[in-house]
């Protein structure tokens, strides 16, 4: 009895690999960013603040597609480390604007450098076409999955109110 269950000729797992491939570049960045202090999950949510300055924890929940007391949660801990400060709207007192602070702006500068080097190790088997063309098939296969451009769906895996 066979064990080989893809058919022949054709690749084995591509989903698997995909799932492999994600969880060793997203473990291997995590080790990176934590010698900045930081886990990717509070790159991600920099990244949106630092294009968008001032711009609300509401709309930032919207982006996410997450509840509101989810991203208040993620905010605290950004704020506790000194990365983002909250300000209040002059145009709506009642609302909360956000913003890198000078710390957050430099953790943000040496992402640059290590977001670099982890494209480079990781895509290290493939030249620049390939890296452009995986790319493309990568984005037509978000596309296809309705998954939000440059928001990471690990956010709305844990968007339950925090207790």
């Amino acid at each position: 009895m066979s064990t080989d269950f893809a058919p022949p000729g054709r690749p084995r797992g591509t989903a698997f690999l995909l799932s492999q491939v994600g969880a060793h570049a997203a473990a291997r960045f995590a080790e990176r960013v934590g010698e900045l202090g930081v886990a990717p999950s509070d790159i991600g949510l920099l990244r949106m603040i630092a294009l968008q300055p001032g711009r609300s924890q509401q709309s930032l929940a919207g982006e996410l597609g997450v509840v509101p007391s989810r991203v208040v949660a993620l905010v605290d801990g950004l704020e506790r480390k000194g990365l983002v400060e909250r300000r209040r709207s002059p145009r709506d007192r009642r609302n909360h604007e956000l913003h890198l602070t000078e710390e957050g702006g430099r953790v943000m500068a040496e992402m640059r450098t290590v977001g670099a080097a982890h494209e480079d190790d990781i895509c290290a088997a493939l030249d620049e076409e390939q890296r452009n063309q995986l790319a493309a098939l990568l984005e037509a296969i978000a596309a296809q999955q309705n998954l939000a451009p440059g928001v990471h769906p690990g956010y709305r895996q844990s968007s339950a109110p925090p207790r």
